[in-house]
C-alpha cells in the first residue's frame, strides 16, 4: 500500500472520464500521487467513478466498488470513495448496502472529495486536466444534462436539465489542452445539438466548433452525440467548409417506424429521419454517419422491426451499434409501457440487425482499398501501428493497421496512408510514397 498515491477507475463513458481527469489534477495539485485505471492499484485512497446508464453499466460499477472494498477489508486500502452516476442515482441505497464506502457522492458534487481528504479544491486549475488518453487526442466536455426526456432514458434522471458551458471557459480550456499537446479533440456531450440554447437562446454548436476549429494547433475536431430532432443544419456548413472539422457525425436515431418513435418521446418522424440523412449527405459529401439503434422497444412487432431493417439497408450507415430495450426504473417507459418483446426474441432481432450491419461495414471497407487518407498514428501494438483515419473515433470504430517495417513512424503525428486490405472491423496501409 502506497502512502498519498490515489487510484482512480472510471467506468462507463467519455464524460466521466473527462470528471476523473479533472479531479486526478486537483489531487496532483494537492501533492499527491495518482494513477488512473490502473492494473495493479496500490495506492492508500482509490476513487471509484461509476456509471448508472443500463444494467450492464450497473453491475459492473458495483462488482468494481466490492471488489475495492475487499482490498480495504483485506487491509490493502485505507479510504475508499465512490463518485458519478451510480452514486447519484442510487446515493441512499448505496450507503444502506456497501458501509465499507467511506463517502458517496454524485455525479456533480465530486470536489468534496477534496474536503473530506483536508484538501481545499483549487478554482484557478478547474479547466486543467490530466489526459488519460493518449497524449494527442482528448475528449472535450460542452456541456452537461439533457432536456429531451425520451421515454426509455435515465440520463435526464440522473444528470438532471441541460446546461451550456460558456464558449469562452471551452475555448480556454482548448487552448491549455493544445499547450499539452492535444491536437484532435472529441466534442462530446450527453446532447450537442443542444448547445447554448439555454445560455444563448440559440442554437450555438456551429459557432462553438467554428471557433474551436480557428485556434492555431486544433488539426482535428470531431462531434459524438448529436439529435435529429430540430437538428442545427449551419453545422453541417462548418463541417463542409473547415478542413480540420472531421467529416464525421455520431447520431443517435434509435428508431426509424413511426409508431415508435412516438411512444419513444423522440419529437421526430421516419419522414424527417430519411430526409435529415439525404441533406447531410447532400450538405458534406463524404461525411460519415454513425448511429445507435434499438431494438425490443415495448409495441415493436415484427412490422416495426422490419421497417428498421429496411432503413438501415437504405441509409448504409458507416458505424452503427444496437442495444436491446432494457427497462430502467423512473422512466417513462417503465412506469407506462409493458416490456412486450422477450428477451429472447430482442437478442434475435438485435443480431440480425448486426448481421445486416457487419456486410454494410465490410462493403464500405472494401471501397476504401486503394484510396489514401490523412491518418493519426495512435499507438505500437505487435508487429503494427494503430492509426485512424478522419472517419474513426478512438476506441469504437475501424483502425488503420501499419507494418513496423514501413520505418520510423511517431505516435500523435499525421500520415498519408494508402490502405491495401479491409475487412469489417480493420484497414491494412502502408505509408503513402
Amino acid at each position: 500500500m502506497k502512502k498519498n498515491c490515489v487510484d482512480i477507475i472510471t467506468m462507463g463513458c467519455s464524460k466521466n472520464l473527462v470528471d476523473s481527469e479533472r479531479l486526478m489534477r486537483q489531487l496532483q495539485e494537492c501533492g499527491y500521487e495518482v494513477t488512473h485505471d490502473s492494473e495493479t492499484p496500490e495506492g492508500d485512497i482509490a476513487v471509484i467513478n461509476t456509471c448508472g446508464f443500463i444494467g450492464d453499466a450497473k453491475e459492473e460499477s458495483i462488482n468494481m466498488i466490492l471488489e475495492f472494498c475487499q482490498r480495504k477489508e483485506q487491509g490493502d486500502l485505507k479510504k475508499l470513495y465512490v463518485m458519478g452516476c451510480l452514486s447519484e442515482r442510487y446515493l441512499d441505497e448505496l450507503k444502506t448496502e456497501i458501509s465499507q464506502v467511506d463517502r458517496f457522492y454524485g455525479k456533480f458534487n465530486w470536489s468534496e472529495l477534496l474536503a473530506d481528504l483536508n484538501k481545499e479544491y483549487k478554482a484557478e486549475i478547474e479547466k486543467e486536466r490530466v489526459v488519460t488518453t493518449p497524449s494527442h487526442y482528448a475528449y472535450l466536455k460542452i456541456s452537461e444534462g439533457c432536456n429531451r426526456r425520451c421515454a426509455y432514458c435515465a440520463i435526464p434522471i440522473i444528470t438532471g436539465a441541460h446546461i451550456s458551458r460558456p464558449i469562452e471557459d471551452i475555448l480556454d480550456e482548448v487552448r491549455y489542452l493544445v499547450s499539452k499537446g492535444v491536437k484532435e479533440f472529441q466534442i462530446i456531450a450527453q446532447e450537442l445539438t443542444y448547445y447554448g440554447l439555454d445560455l444563448y437562446k440559440k442554437h450555438a454548436i456551429a459557432e462553438l466548433v467554428e471557433r474551436i476549429s480557428d485556434i492555431e494547433g486544433v488539426e482535428w475536431i470531431r462531434l459524438h452525440y448529436a439529435y435529429p430532432s430540430h437538428f442545427p443544419e449551419d453545422l453541417l456548413r462548418v463541417m463542409r467548409e473547415r478542413d480540420n472539422v472531421c467529416k464525421y457525425l455520431d447520431i443517435a436515431l434509435q428508431h426509424v417506424s413511426n409508431k415508435i418513435l412516438k411512444k419513444m418521446l423522440r419529437h421526430v418522424t421516419k419522414e424527417d429521419t430519411y430526409a435529415l440523412i439525404e441533406k447531410m449527405r447532400r450538405e458534406v459529401p463524404g461525411i460519415c454517419i454513425r448511429t445507435t439503434m434499438m431494438v425490443g422497444f415495448p409495441g415493436e412487432t415484427e412490422k416495426e422491426y422490419e421497417e428498421l431493417i429496411e432503413f438501415v439497408k437504405w441509409a448504409k450507415f458507416d458505424r452503427l451499434g444496437a442495444f436491446a430495450y432494457c427497462e430502467e426504473d423512473g422512466t417513462y417507459a417503465a412506469e407506462n409501457y409493458r416490456d412486450s418483446v422477450s428477451k429472447k426474441k430482442k437478442q434475435e432481432r438485435l443480431d440480425r440487425l448486426m448481421e445486416v450491419q457487419q456486410r454494410i461495414s465490410t462493403r464500405l471497407n472494401e471501397a476504401k482499398v486503394g484510396q489514401t487518407f490523412k491518418t493519426i498514428i495512435d499507438r505500437v501494438e505487435g508487429e503494427y501501428y494503430i492509426g485512424r483515419t478522419e472517419f474513426d473515433s478512438p476506441d469504437v470504430d475501424t483502425e488503420v493497421l501499419i507494418p513496423v517495417n514501413e520505418g520510423e513512424i511517431e505516435i500523435g503525428n499525421f500520415y498519408n496512408v494508402k490502405i491495401t486490405d479491409a475487412t469489417e472491423f480493420d484497414l491494412m496501409g502502408t505509408i503513402a510514397k
